[in-house]
Formats: structure tokens, sequence, C-alpha cells
């Protein structure tokens, strides 16, 4: 088939990612073609995944500036204030806030579902952006003028930069022939919320117990998101627990800190593999997200260094614009 140039950039992933990038890109006077493998119906009505996620003073700036925040349902929106951390058996916590001075909130807690569907609409409000579904990038060539893909179907698409935001096991990076650092935590996390009886006070507990970790995201309405991280093989016992059994064993794990706990909807679980790309840009290629950085979730930075990558990844391409460079050259995408 013919190759036909259909944007300035084609981003592989239509995840929150790809598409907070294709707005800044957007931004910038860059047009984007977002390739999806999932279909439209996936993207315009995401599943909750029971994922919430911890956002930065500084993400909140950048989703702003994209119009991502303004998005969310402000119901949704749960400020930060403190963290606390327990080790082993103590009772007494390492307190963590805002220092003397400084912003009320340490961030906000948001679920995932509510940035993505944010993240579409931003992305779609854009006419510079396009997107298609069912679009499976099988081979990708970078050429001196242009990088190829080929979509599973045939179609044959062509741009000066390609940008891969396909999760962290990213088939496009593979392609790209950037390898990986993947480590295998052996661990699992399982994910539910909860009510309890007392008010959290915007306060986040981490318990690092003995065999396992527990976090307690603070949510509106007096209730809180439990994070249990476990051995691998002691998943299917927590998963297999009946709703009463699993809000016992956070309420006891917790000290009972926020009174008495009832199990609110599914529970959720994820393996945990964290990714370290070797390299962040080949020629005509880069990689941003989970693509690039898949983080240990409980260091609750993933999104907020996605961001990052976006902010830093629109500001290096728009500079080459405007300095009339090749935004697909090595030496712009170095930069980045």
């Amino acid at each position: 088939p013919k190759p036909l140039v259909d944007a300035d950039v084609l981003v592989a992933g239509a995840g929150p990612a790809g598409l907070a990038l294709a707005c800044a890109l957007a931004d910038a006077g860059l047009s984007v073609l977002l390739l999806e493998q999932q279909a439209r119906a996936a993207l315009d009505a995401p599943a909750d995944d029971g994922r919430e996620i911890a956002l930065t003073h500084r993400s909140r700036r950048v989703m702003q500036a994209l119009g991502l925040w303004q998005r969310l349902p402000p119901q949704a929106i749960a400020p930060l204030r403190e963290a606390r951390v327990l080790n082993g058996d103590s009772i007494t916590p390492l307190c963590i806030g805002a220092a003397d001075g400084a912003a009320e909130e340490l961030g906000w807690l948001v679920p995932n579902h509510h940035i993505r569907a944010a993240a579409l609409g931003a992305a779609m409000s854009r006419a510079a952006v396009q997107l298609l579904c069912d679009a499976r990038v099988v081979a990708l060539e970078s050429r001196p003028t242009a990088a190829q893909v080929t979509l599973a179907d045939g179609r044959v698409l062509r741009a000066a930069l390609v940008v891969a935001a396909d999760s962290r096991m990213s088939q496009t990076r593979r392609m790209a022939g950037i390898g990986a650092w993947m480590h295998d935590f052996g661990r699992s996390a399982i994910l539910g919320r909860v009510a309890h009886a007392r008010p959290n006070d915007a306060i986040a507990w981490e318990c690092f117990r003995h065999g396992n970790t527990l976090a307690l995201l603070p949510l509106n309405d007096r209730m809180a998101s439990a994070v249990v991280t476990v051995p691998s093989d002691q998943a299917p016992i927590w998963m297999g627990l009946d709703d009463a059994a699993f809000a016992g064993r956070v309420q006891d794990q917790s000290s009972a800190c926020l009174g008495a706990m009832q199990a609110i909807g599914p529970r959720h679980l994820y393996p945990l593999v964290g990714v370290y790309s070797h390299r962040f840009a080949a020629p005509r290629v880069a990689l941003i997200g989970d693509a690039a950085v898949g983080m240990h979730p409980v260091t609750a930075h993933g999104w907020n260094f996605g961001l990052y990558g976006v902010e830093v990844l629109a500001r290096e391409l728009k500079a080459a614009r405007q300095a009339g460079r090749d935004i697909g050259a090595l030496a712009v995408l170095q930069a980045f």
C-alpha cells in the first residue's frame, strides 16, 4: 500500500499518557493521530479498575493546562493533606504533611477511570487530534525522512515521529529495538474500597506490616481505597475472602485507625512488575508513560512521572518545530 502521511506524530496507545500527549502536541501546533487497539466503546466508557491515582501539584497544573482537570467530576476529587507511615508492629507513625506556609494539600486522589474519560474528552475536543481505534501496530520502520508503521489490517501510516504509549509491556518499544529492564516483584496488589466509621481527615495511611503492606487512601464520604500488597501466592487467599473478612483484615492491619469498616464494591488484582527502558528515544521514536518507566505503585508516582514526560516532550518538539528542525531527529529527541 502507498504510505500515507496522516499527521506530524503517530501515538501508539490512547491511554491517559497518550491522550494527554496528544493534547499537549496539538496545543504546540502539531497534528496527532492516536492508534488504539481497543474498540472506541471501551474508551468512551472506561471501566472502574479500582485504581486511585495520587496527583501532585505539578500534575494538577499540567492537567489544568491541557483541560483535563476541568473535566473531572468535582465529587471524584479527594484531597490528600497528610500521610502517616507505620512500620512493623509500631503504633507510632511517621507523619508527612505540607510544610509550614505551603499549600494545604499534599496532593489529590482521583479514580483512574475518571482521568481516562477526561483525557479522551480533552483530546477529542482538539481539531488537530485524530483517533483510530481497532488499530494494532504490527511493524515499525524508521526511515531517513519519516517513520512508517503497518497496522494489522494492512494499512500503512507515516509520520515524522512515532511515540510509544502502549503500556509497560509495549510492543511498539520492542519493534523500535529498545529493550527494558523488567523486575517481577513476585508480589501482587489487591485493591478494594471500604467505608469507615471515623472521618479520614484526608490522611493516607501506609502500614508496612510483617509479610504484607497496607495502604489506606482517603476518599470522600468516609470511604478509603485499601491497597494490600502481598506475595503473589497469597493473593488468591485475599481475593477469596468475603466482604466481611476482607474489611476485618484491613481494619485489624490498620489498627482500626478509621474505626469499623465495611467493604464496598468489587476487589481488583494487579501483579507487580517494574519496567525501566534502556533508552527513552531512538531515531523517529520516543517513549512516554509506562512504556518508558513502569513504576511500583507504592511510589504513587507513575501517572505523575508520565505527565512530566508529556510536558517535557511537548516542550522539546514545539521548540524544534518553531526552529524549523526535524521533530523526529535523534538530536531533538535526546534533549527529551
